[in-house]
């Protein structure tokens, strides 16, 4: 049984409308996330006592590290609603509850109005949004794989990580308009506020969209052949633990070059190299424009050359590249910052054109949103989250301000052994054996990879 045949025709209606479903939802996600992470100072400032400024923004950075600490267990629970129920009703679950964390963190008193219950309310709102967090992602790149032409399945997935930029653009765009139009004292009084707001009536806007689309034509197939499993999650570890292992090393690459470029280079370029926050938020612009031009051009790039040729060359480059990037980056000429950031932008459109579909590609459809969702967020709490917060005291303890450099020299290493192992996945069959043959039978069949038949 295939789905999404090449020549078939394709509703372009229905796909415009999947590709918004999918991506609009990151993009809350990671708007709000950015937000709090380009405010980390000023929500120390509020939220924390501040007999030790160092100590309230680690602090800060370990609230965030907090978020992503519950994520395996968001993706347990939404990885497994997924392939139980379908993909729509998850999507729609999970930026509810982002959208409604949001709000709180947007309307919560601070440290000087309720003392100690404000970081309390702080972390428990973090961890709400972690929880959805945890499902996001699986949700949605099953989604839009499942929905994608066949031909055109790296294109189409691709789409989710220009949610995701298009939400860090939007949120350092934000940030560098509130602190050009309002002094560091106006922020702290409740302008910071704002951005956390604005994100609010765009998850409603999501939720409407997702409550109107259909479900994915592979899950209303198992539906259909009444094959939907009981337990993926007991499925994944015992029949596809090697796919589990791959994604991970995938990921821990993907999530450190994210979150060193696009959260942490913004306190790094201000605290360690001297960058006013004005500069490094639109240095930090820069690098999102430059991904969202090229990650979809990386996406259609690899449904023609493949998905294990493009992830290599991004592997690569953070070996070879990391140290001279952050050398030029912290030279002092007047075009270092750009050419060091851009540079660092351009590695990242690399993975986040191709890790997502070259990751949903490993599972079958049963296990698919639980095998994405757990290794994304397994690798998201250990190695994202942490991000911040281990690199600001690597600094501290060294005194070596390359740290991060060396940091993605290490992500790279896994992700390229990770990829080495994978067998190209580019074209084939998102249904296998192990969802089209009755459950009566769950052992026999369930081994197979999805069908290596290309288009």
């Amino acid at each position: 049984m295939t789905i999404n045949q090449p020549g078939l025709p394709v509703n372009q209606k229905g796909l415009r409308k999947s590709v918004m479903a999918g991506s609009i939802g990151v993009f809350v996600h990671w708007f709000e996330w950015a937000i709090y992470a380009y405010l980390a100072s000023t929500i120390a400032t509020i939220f924390f006592p501040q007999q030790d400024a160092t100590a309230a923004l680690l602090s800060v950075f370990a609230v965030f590290a907090i978020s992503f600490g519950v994520r395996p267990l968001g993706a347990l629970i939404f990885g497994t609603l997924g392939d139980r129920i379908g993909r729509k009703k998850t999507l729609s679950i999970v930026i509810l509850s982002m959208s409604g964390a949001t709000l709180v963190v947007g309307l919560l008193p601070t440290y000087d109005a309720i003392g100690l219950w404000a970081p309390v309310l702080l972390v428990a709102a973090r961890v709400v949004q972690g929880l959805a967090a945890g499902g996001e992602f699986g949700s949605a790149a099953a989604f839009l794989a499942e929905y994608s032409p066949r031909k055109h399945r790296g294109f189409g997935v691709s789409w989710l990580e220009f949610g995701s930029l298009l939400g860090f653009l939007a949120a350092s765009l934000v940030v560098f308009v509130l602190t050009s139009l309002a002094d560091a004292q106006a922020i702290e009084n409740g302008a910071w506020r704002i951005p956390f707001l604005i994100a609010v009536p765009l998850g409603i806007v999501g939720f409407y969209i997702r409550t109107k689309i259909e479900d994915t034509p592979e899950f209303l197939s198992l539906e259909k052949l009444e094959n939907v499993p009981q337990s993926p999650v007991k499925e994944v570890f015992r029949l596809h633990w090697k796919q589990l292992l791959q994604m991970s090393g995938l990921e821990i690459m993907m999530h450190v070059t994210f979150y060193v470029v696009l959260v942490y280079l913004l306190t790094y370029q201000e605290k360690v190299l001297g960058f006013d926050a004005g500069t490094a938020a639109l240095l930090s612009t820069v690098a999102s424009i430059a991904g969202l031009v090229l990650v979809p051009v990386c996406g259609a790039l690899s449904d023609r050359i493949g998905r294990r040729p493009l992830l290599i060359i991004a592997a690569v480059a953070l070996i070879v590249l990391s140290v001279p990037l952050f050398l030029v980056m912290g030279s002092g000429v007047s075009w270092a910052g750009t050419v060091g950031t851009l540079g660092l932008g351009i590695i990242l459109a690399l993975i986040l054109g191709v890790h997502a579909v070259a990751a949903a590609e490993l599972f079958p459809t049963r296990t698919r949103q639980t095998g994405l969702s757990l290794a994304y967020s397994i690798a998201a709490a250990i190695f994202a989250g942490t991000v911040p917060y281990v690199l600001t005291w690597l600094i501290a303890q060294t005194g070596n301000d390359m740290m991060p450099a060396f940091y993605l020299i290490l992500v790279g290493i896994i992700g390229l052994v990770a990829v080495l192992s994978m067998k190209e996945t580019k074209g084939i069959d998102l249904l296998s054996g192990a969802d089209v043959i009755p459950t009566a039978a769950p052992g026999i069949g369930s081994e197979q990879q999805p069908a290596s038949s290309q288009s």
